[in-house]
């Protein structure tokens, strides 16, 4: 006799399929990932481990989910303007370059799982810039305009950073997740930068402009911080989802 198979059979089938290859799937945490118990009372500190594991192989390289080359971290470009009028110092930087990120530490987690909600506390030893630099106007009283090469060198850099996610089921039957929403904002502890072969100025004229970018480092950063926060933000959005996209939810959070 044949077997007849109900809609409502049909389902339960579906179902159970679906939970067993589910179960299957979290089951295979690959290396880099840890998983955590997400109504265990420590989730938040299991979260920063996991992330700084994560981190970790990210710095290496992880073909696998399509990571492989994670520095420099690029910018097109920002630009900064002290004083107005047309003698007003401005200066644009392009092309920037920064090495170091990767070395980061996350060093607090808060989340609420439940509206994938999560906030971090990040830490980097240093981070080393170089870009091409153009400037016009006056500073310290002398013509300062010109084009060049910057360096800047940022010392115990923290960042705040907050993202918000939505699930969806992906075609394999895992959970990912859509990064809805990022905030970042950082401070740095010690800055040195400065400014080299920049052509038709002579020594005096360099030597100063080196020694007030020095001198006033921390509010040049300042001018620079709406723009490169921005950026970074975007940036920081953008790996994210890059992440998201390729790991499941499964594989971190039980």
């Amino acid at each position: 006799m044949a077997t007849i198979v109900t809609p409502a059979r049909s389902l339960t089938l579906t179902l159970m399929l679906t939970i067993f290859l589910r179960a299957a799937l979290s089951q295979d945490i690959p290396y880099y990932m840890h998983r955590c118990e997400r109504d265990a009372a420590d989730v938040n500190d299991c979260l920063r481990y996991a992330a700084n594991k994560l981190a970790s192989f990210i710095r290496r390289g992880i073909p696998e989910i399509g990571i492989v080359d994670v520095e420099p971290v690029v910018v097109d470009e920002i630009s900064i303007a002290l004083g107005s009028g047309p003698d007003g110092y401005r200066a644009s930087f392009r092309n920037i370059e920064a090495y170091g990120v990767s070395n980061l530490s996350i060093v607090n987690v808060r989340s609420d799982i439940d509206s994938m909600q999560f906030q971090m506390t990040i830490e980097i030893p240093k981070i080393k810039a170089t870009a091409q630099y153009q400037s016009s106007g006056v500073l310290l009283l002398l013509q300062a305009s010109g084009a060049g090469e910057y360096w800047g060198e940022y010392e115990g850099v923290k960042a705040k950073t907050y993202f918000k996610a939505t699930p969806y089921q992906g075609d394999d039957g895992m959970t990912y997740l859509t990064v809805d929403q990022t905030k970042m904002d950082f401070s740095v502890k010690e800055i040195k930068m400065g400014v080299e072969n920049i052509a038709n100025q002579n020594a005096i004229i360099h030597a100063a402009m080196n020694l007030f970018i020095n001198t006033n480092a921390q509010e040049l950063l300042k001018e620079m911080k709406p723009q490169l926060r921005t950026k970074l933000t975007e940036h920081l959005q953008s790996f994210l989802q890059q992440l998201f996209d390729r790991i499941p939810v499964e594989q971190w959070l039980d």
